[in-house]
């Protein structure tokens, strides 16, 4: 099996190829490039070692290479990468995987909801309530964002990624307010003798 083939695929390293897929680029050009193009959205560059980590492993995959190292009286030595075929062909491969199989990514908020009995039922709603406040907040910027971008005119299919962000937090605005609001009404409710007898956890758990 080739290098190329067993390499273990990222979200970073699916934005990083491509971007140089289409013009090869130094890496602190493509830092900028996600933050410009709001990539850093969906991909976490805030560490520029985790950025230089990933460019080494699609270089040794043979999924990139050096195209030429330079100087700049102004900067330090820079490298600039290039994709070759091997990552053409591959970041092809991965976006349409990743766009048509649904995957697990197994996210934190899932992981703390099944446990959320723990809080108790107040404990649950403040919680929750404190959310849906901080997701209204991220709507709001996301709103703001998105008039900003229709001054720009650009192609809504550069923007696709913002659309699905807004409609994902929606709905789970639209989610969490509803458990808020059972939670507030008593519908949504629970104890620890409720749920030892339901899944024999101990009461001595209080």
């Amino acid at each position: 099996m080739t290098a190329s083939a067993q390499f273990k695929r990222s979200p970073l390293a699916m934005v990083v190829l491509g971007i140089l897929n289409l013009e090869p680029m130094h890496p602190y050009a493509i830092q900028r490039r996600i933050k410009e193009w709001g990539k850093d959205k969906v991909v976490n560059v805030s560490q520029r070692a985790a950025l230089y980590k990933t460019i080494g492993r699609l270089q040794e995959a043979g999924l990139v290479a050096v195209r030429e190292t330079g100087r700049d009286q102004q900067y330090p030595e820079r490298t600039i990468y290039e994709i070759t075929d091997a990552g053409r062909a591959a970041c092809t491969a991965w976006l349409s995987e990743m766009i048509a199989v649904p995957r697990n990514e197994y996210p934190d908020f899932p992981a703390a909801l099944s446990f959320l009995m723990l809080l108790g039922p107040d404990g649950a709603r403040t919680e929750l309530a404190r959310r849906a406040t901080t997701l209204r907040e991220r709507l709001t910027e996301m709103d703001a964002d998105a008039e900003q971008m229709v001054t720009m005119d650009l192609p809504r299919v550069v923007m696709l990624e913002d659309e699905y962000l807004r409609a994902v937090t929606a709905a789970e605005l639209h989610w969490v307010d509803g458990v808020v609001g059972d939670l507030a009404a008593g519908t949504l409710t629970w104890s620890w003798e409720s749920l030892a007898a339901y899944r024999g956890v101990s009461t001595e758990a209080q």
